[in-house]
């Protein structure tokens, strides 16, 4: 397949830097006071103080897959689209640098890319051949990252109707699949529709729909505390 194709096929052209012969990164003096080096920090605060990153990053430990912060997380320009994406061919998490200005939304993405980090952890995602699979991560994101919470959705001004959360859930699942695959969007809704149950009601390794920093808190005391009984028996 003709390199350029591939890379639209599967996305790689919203990140310009995954595949870019002329990308270097630059001296520290360089980064000091540029995107990249803000784009560090709040990455370095979002692992140290959120609850859900937190979680994630215990329980992929757990699972034989601990995460190096210099080798699995990269800082870059990207397609002004997103926020963000999980490498899997580099099993890396790019955070984008150029788009990402804000704590809460650096926490929310770092958030998210973890689940996909996650289930390729435990479910060896086929994620370049089967749209089944990356249809049930995107919701499994969606659904547990905080991405369709109530007061992200009042910012949005998305008001809540009967089961908003599995619309918002649904939705942004869907725009996350036509935005990496070249799909139609009638093939991408009948794909999310297939498996959103099973999907949806899949919480791992939170044990619930952690709502809130709060309902984050509670998930991972409880499975510091699994950690610690599995430990002493």
């Amino acid at each position: 397949m003709d390199q350029t194709k591939q890379e639209e096929e599967y996305g790689y052209d919203l990140f310009p830097e995954r595949n870019s012969p002329k990308y270097k990164k630059g001296s520290f003096a360089e980064n000091l006071f540029t995107f990249n080096h803000k784009c560090q920090i709040m990455l370095q605060v979002a692992t140290d103080t959120s609850p859900y990153a937190k979680l994630l990053l215990s329980a992929m430990k757990s699972s034989g897959c601990k995460i190096f912060k210099d080798r699995h997380f990269s800082c870059e320009d990207c397609d002004g689209t997103v926020s963000g994406g999980f490498d899997a061919a580099s099993s890396q998490i790019v955070l984008c640098q150029n788009n990402i200005h804000q704590q809460s939304h650096m926490t929310r993405v770092v958030t998210h890319e973890l689940i996909h980090a996650f289930d390729h952890c435990r479910a060896h995602v086929d994620w370049f051949n089967n749209y089944r699979h990356l249809a049930c991560s995107e919701i499994r994101a969606a659904n547990l990252s905080g991405d369709c919470s109530f007061s992200n959705e009042v910012a949005r001004l998305n008001f809540g109707l009967k089961e908003h959360h599995q619309e918002c859930v649904r939705g942004r699942a869907l725009r996350s699949i036509l935005a990496v695959r070249k799909i139609s969007r009638v093939e991408a809704e009948k794909i999310v529709d297939e498996v959103f149950d099973t999907c949806f009601n899949d919480h791992a390794p939170f044990g619930r729909i952690p709502h809130s920093n709060k309902d984050a808190k509670f998930a991972n005391r409880e499975y510091e505390s699994r950690d610690r009984y599995y430990a002493n028996l």
